[in-house]
């Protein structure tokens, strides 16, 4: 990669990393592996980024990138889970950067289950269109529309 595509990539992930950062927490639950997952599908994008034509199509490419890590991921994890007698220690969540709001949205989402979640997150969170849902997780628009109704729904019937 010559230094101009170099110095274009380093300005896209100093733009986009905060946007990139909220999908990647919301895909892993946690702020450490969201970092890894976010800097997993940067690689991966810097690698294709000669490749990328269209550079509107920069974020689909990194949140795809990411479904798709956090997936290879979860499959590989558990096949690391061992049943034991022991339960392990788990760290106290420190809640102490987020609001009330933020910590009850977090909640929330988190009682969806995942192509929910996702879909509102992606919809609401990140802005996106219904069409560009559809594109980055491969499904049409018809089960977008669908998916995002159905967990407003839920969403409403739990608080």
């Amino acid at each position: 990669m010559n230094a101009t595509r170099h110095d274009e990539f380093r300005d896209y992930v100093a733009e986009r990393r905060p946007v990139l950062l909220r999908t990647a927490t919301r895909l892993a639950g946690d702020r450490a592996e969201a970092e890894d997952l976010l800097q997993a599908a940067l690689a991966k994008t810097y690698v294709a980024w000669d490749r990328i034509q269209d550079r509107a199509a920069v974020d689909g490419y990194v949140r795809r990138a990411m479904v798709n890590t956090q997936i290879s991921w979860w499959r590989r994890r558990k096949l690391d889970i061992y049943p034991t007698d022991r339960v392990p220690d788990r760290p106290v969540e420190d809640h102490t950067d987020r609001s009330e709001m933020h910590d009850a949205l977090g909640r929330a989402l988190d009682r969806l289950p995942k192509r929910q979640r996702l879909a509102v997150m992606l919809r609401y969170y990140e802005d996106m269109s219904e069409r560009e849902i559809a594109e980055v997780l491969g499904i049409s628009v018809g089960t977008v529309k669908s998916t995002v109704s159905r967990a407003m729904t839920r969403l409403r019937e739990l608080y």
